[in-house]
């Protein structure tokens, strides 16, 4: 059940960064997905060194969906540098 719940909160955590990052339009569910899970490991990384903060998105909290979001942004504003050499 916990992987339903983490395809679910990655791909609302994904959207919701490609909004901020303005890149809604060039991304499909598919990418949105990939993109909250592996912004959430970012994230989880981030927040565990920084802040001493634990989370998961297999059990959906507050935290761990903020901490998602961070992560997601984080990971398309690397690939903004990477594909156009600056961050929108």
């Amino acid at each position: 059940m916990g992987w339903i719940i983490a395809i679910i909160v990655g791909g609302v955590a994904g959207w919701l960064a490609s909004i901020v990052m303005r890149r809604d339009a060039s991304m499909g569910i598919f990418w949105n997905i990939i993109v909250g899970i592996i912004g959430a490991l970012i994230g989880n990384v981030l927040a565990g060194a920084l802040f001493n903060v634990n989370s998961t998105i297999q059990t959906f909290n507050l935290t761990g969906f903020i901490i998602a979001i961070v992560g997601a942004v984080v990971l398309l504003g690397i690939v903004n540098l990477v594909q156009r050499g600056r961050v929108r």
